[in-house]
């Protein structure tokens, strides 16, 4: 049976290599499928890792109805066997719904992946809707680390260095050196305490932060 599973970690914890990845091992058995993916860092319409792996995929855009999307393609003569989504974090309640149907309905395994929860320790919609209907979710096992060396656990966003838990779910980080809005993993117990690397004088933070966009 076709299954929905969701991968879900913090942000470096390689969703997006595991996603190409997994893309890699179905299409190298000669099956077909289709890659989504929904404000990745390289831009629309790509799915991206840090590890300097991409490749193209359809940009899901707040109105597009992945079912229909399917269906259509299915209409036409395409073989789909699987759907990888990436970013699922940034997809509306609705489509996850969408996917689901797609499961059960037409019969395509649909692998997501994303992350759980925002810089407020807030479950994202998408990620809410499919932990309420994945048949299957999975912690990435690549742990991400806070800048103490403790297994890092939430996301958190700077201003300044300054960790902050007020603002729109999405706003835009900047990937520049001193970038004023930013975002780094902490362990539970500095993100209760806000205590960041550069608080600490301790650290490191990751270079590339989210493509968070603030009219999202």
């Amino acid at each position: 049976m076709a299954e929905l599973i969701y991968y879900c970690g913090t942000m470096d914890s390689g969703k997006s290599t595991l996603a190409l990845q997994t893309a890699h091992n179905h299409k190298s058995r000669g099956r077909s499928g289709l890659i989504f993916t929904s404000k990745d860092r390289a831009g629309s319409g790509v799915i991206s890792s840090r590890l300097g792996l991409q490749s193209a995929a359809i940009e899901v855009d707040p109105g597009l109805d992945l079912h229909k999307l399917v269906v259509e393609r299915l209409s036409v003569g395409d073989r789909i066997d699987y759907i990888i989504c990436d970013e699922a974090q940034f997809y509306q309640a609705e489509q996850i719904e969408q996917l689901a149907k797609i499961v059960d309905g037409l019969g395509i395994d649909v692998f997501a992946f994303g992350i759980l929860a925002d810089f407020r320790t807030k479950l994202f919609p998408g990620s809410a809707r499919l932990v309420e209907l994945a048949d299957r979710v999975n912690t990435l096992q690549v742990e991400a680390l806070c800048w103490c060396g403790s297994r890092a656990t939430h996301n958190a966003r700077t201003l300044g260095g300054v960790m902050v838990t007020e603002g729109e779910q999405v706003v835009v980080g900047d990937v520049a050196p001193g970038a004023e809005v930013a975002y780094e993993v902490l362990c539970r117990r500095h993100h209760m305490r806000r205590v960041t690397a550069r608080a600490s004088r301790a650290g490191h933070t990751s270079p590339l932060p989210l493509p968070f966009t603030e009219n999202e």
